[in-house]
């Protein structure tokens, strides 16, 4: 089965439900160049081929592509063929349709989210309006370069519709101004020039259909001809987002980032994610955490100090067959950590008001004298939890349940970069080893609490953001006040 699947306008949001599900299921995915990279996460076990065009750049040619669906699938593949916006809007999916039917090869058609409407009506220009726009009509831009003459019916184009909306125009917007201007569309007429619409670096240029041509703004941009345009100034909403047009580097474990990428995100910000450590086993193989596992009901409390213990922890758990009924009293570091036991169907018996290690042993004070203690954590951490507890009286054990690694340096430019969050001091730490901390000297960075900021300083590195509450909440809100928003 071959599946022609519009990957929608840009934002991955707008990914339509049953798209995901077949990208999920895909053995092979061919993908051009508008299809957002986060909707590849969908299909992560599948075989990916790029075969995207842009302005003078073809990787395959239409003929090529053709062959190439017939070939996977032939093999008996799921193939999932993902275009940007919808197929049968300028993507030429009916070509290919058309070509999987003469190979008597099944396919279905998943329609996207078309950049027609939805560009606009992110950039706040909705593309009718009662008494300003009953119409409109979406127009190539780039028409097939064989072609003797413009099949383009401008007489009849440039007036009988309220509102034109041209695909893949930049290039060619001059010679479009002209036959407008020549066939009786007003010089002044408002029109918008989008690029990279609904995502987080969208560029919007309102100005008239005579001034259009002399627009700064590179491809991939719509071209939006209408009174309707007039409407942006009320309507713009994405714009109006606390961090849009900020690019912010997110450097969580993978498995983590997407919490914090997502919170950025809502508000408007661009992320670009660059894990430095990843969560892998501990050095003993988890000896000394089964060892106490084996022994649990012996502890009196199980300190958790952070999300990925909890969930390593109960990993293990499950490996001998225990669930939360094999725990006695039990603490967590912070909330995102109490949440994480939550998950779990544990309520923490303590939590402290400022979720750092000094603190939680404080609040232990008065329950851990003459108590055994099972502290499940990273394999290197701080030693100021153990020792205030043994100074309280307690009997403490110390299992590594995880421990975190370096991430392979990525290609990150920086140059674009307006902020770095770090989440804890092993990004930071990882992040100086792989980048230098010259770097955090010259863009600002954001620490999700003090023991992180003493980190960075450490490097000689001033955070210009410290949150209040450790959390990623905190994190995100202490950054909207850095902006000032």
């Amino acid at each position: 089965m071959v599946y022609l699947v519009g990957a929608g306008a840009g934002d991955v949001g707008l990914l339509t439900l049953k798209a995901r599900e077949v990208l999920e299921a895909a053995d092979v995915v061919i993908y051009d160049r508008l299809a957002d990279d986060a909707i590849l996460n969908f299909c992560a076990a599948a075989k990916k081929i790029y075969v995207g065009k842009s302005a003078g750049n073809h990787t395959l040619k239409q003929s090529e592509i053709n062959n190439l669906l017939v070939e996977e699938a032939q093999r008996n593949k799921i193939v999932v063929r993902l275009k940007g916006g919808d197929p049968f809007v300028f993507g030429r999916g009916g070509e290919e349709a058309l070509y999987l039917r003469e190979n008597n090869l099944p396919f279905e058609i998943i329609p996207g989210v078309t950049s027609a409407i939805a560009v606009p009506a992110y950039a706040g220009i909705p593309v009718t309006h009662r008494g300003i726009a009953t119409s409109f009509a979406v127009i190539t831009g780039h028409e097939d370069p064989n072609k003797p003459e413009s099949t383009i019916n401008w007489e009849k184009i440039a007036t009988a519709v309220d509102t034109l909306i041209f695909l893949m125009g930049v290039a060619n917007l001059p010679q479009i101004v002209e036959k407008l201007i020549e066939h009786g569309r007003n010089p002044d007429t408002p029109t918008a020039l989008i690029r990279w619409g609904t995502k987080p670096a969208q560029e919007v240029i309102v100005t008239t259909l005579a001034e259009a041509p002399n627009a700064k703004i590179l491809p991939p941009a719509i071209f939006v001809v209408g009174e309707v345009v007039n409407l942006r100034e009320q309507l713009k909403w994405l714009e109006k987002r606390p961090l849009f047009g900020k690019k912010i580097l997110v450097t969580r474990a993978r498995a983590q980032a997407s919490k914090l990428s997502s919170a950025l995100k809502i508000l408007g910000a661009e992320f670009v994610e660059c894990p430095t450590i990843k969560i892998v086993a501990p050095s003993d193989n988890y000896l000394a955490a089964d060892t106490a596992i084996k022994n649990l009901r012996s502890f009196d409390w199980i300190i958790f100090t952070s999300a990925n213990g909890v969930e390593k922890f109960f990993e293990r758990l499950k490996v001998y067959g225990l669930d939360a009924r094999a725990l006695n009293k039990v603490a967590a570091i912070g909330s995102a950590t109490a949440e994480k036991l939550l998950s779990f169907g544990i309520i923490a018996d303590v939590v402290p008001k400022d979720f750092v290690a000094e603190s939680l042993a404080e609040s232990l004070k008065d329950f851990v004298d003459g108590k055994k203690v099972l502290l499940a954590r990273a394999e290197v951490a701080r030693d100021v939890l153990p020792k205030s507890l043994k100074t309280f009286g307690a009997e403490v054990t110390i299992a590594p349940i995880y421990k975190t690694e370096v991430e392979p340096p990525a290609q990150i430019d920086f140059d674009s970069i307006d902020l770095i969050t770090f989440t804890s001091s092993s990004t930071a730490k990882n992040f100086v080893a792989a980048y230098g901390a010259e770097v955090l000297k010259k863009i600002p960075s954001a620490a999700i609490g003090p023991i992180t900021a003493q980190t960075l300083k450490n490097f000689d590195v001033m955070p210009a953001v410290v949150a209040e509450e450790f959390t990623i909440g905190g994190l995100v809100k202490a950054i909207k006040k850095f902006y000032g928003r």
